[in-house]
């Protein structure tokens, strides 16, 4: 790796980790995103380096005192549902990586599409807690998405931010299950032999920057409004997947 991708590496890191901070996901969106959209990596291998690294946010924001705040009944539902078909995104990574190469640019792009307009449009609250089954269910998709593309937050994030519960706890109970999945994911890639082929000194310098931003973000947070931290973030990760997707699939009908 040269050294403007791995300066291009370790920005995009930084950013990811600062926006996940801040809004309790969307660290393998940005970072997905940009590095595909740059060919920066191949993307069973972004994947897997994006899943090394939520890990490492996920571990610091809980080692610092979020664990405190997880809300255990939902984070069991969640990970019973979402660890098994975990696996089955991953065979279905590993299948259209070596086949359909424009398909998983596609659906990555349009991943990252529909999970933006959570930061345009917030779900209406509900008055109760929402059923066993809905966790479940939500948790299925989830874990296919952290399988695929190491990005399972997007369901998550719309089934917890309708549920009454603080933020601190909902932002925590996120934090968690992104993390466990990516420990989960972390020990299929190692066991199918499929670990990145990224230079170690890129790992090496993103570890400290995600743990840097990851502090940063929660010592100085920025004096934006809510609003338009989300309305930013909303067009990054929107002109993203339409920048991956769109030639993908101009390619594919030509």
């Amino acid at each position: 790796m040269g050294l403007g991708s791995l300066v291009a590496f370790v920005g995009f890191t930084a950013v990811a980790a600062y926006v996940q901070t801040l809004t309790g996901f969307a660290f393998g969106l940005v970072m997905m995103g940009a590095i595909a959209l740059v060919g920066l990596l191949p993307l069973p291998d972004a994947a897997a380096m994006v899943g090394m690294l939520t890990l490492i946010n996920a571990t610091q924001m809980l080692v610092q005192g979020g664990w405190r705040e997880v809300a255990l009944r939902e984070l069991r539902l969640i990970l019973v549902a979402s660890l098994p078909s975990l696996f089955v995104g991953y065979a279905l990574l590993e299948w259209l990586a070596d086949t359909r190469s424009d398909l998983l640019k596609i659906g990555l792009g349009l991943v990252i599409m529909l999970s933006s307009l959570q930061l345009a449009i917030r779900p209406a609250g509900l008055a109760k807690p929402s059923s066993d089954a809905s966790f479940v269910g939500f948790g299925v998709v989830s874990g296919l998405m952290s399988g695929l593309f190491a990005t399972g937050g997007p369901p998550l994030v719309y089934l917890l931010f309708r549920q009454p519960l603080p933020h601190a706890r909902i932002r925590e109970t996120l934090v968690t299950a992104f993390g466990t999945a990516q420990a989960v994911r972390l020990v299929v890639v190692v066991a199918s032999g499929n670990l990145p082929s990224l230079s170690p000194v890129a790992l090496v310098l993103a570890i400290p920057t995600v743990m840097l931003m990851t502090y940063a973000a929660r010592r100085w947070p920025p004096s934006l409004s809510q609003r338009t931290m989300r309305t930013s973030v909303f067009l990054l990760l929107f002109l993203s997947g339409l920048s991956l997707a769109l030639p993908a699939a101009m390619h594919l009908a030509g």
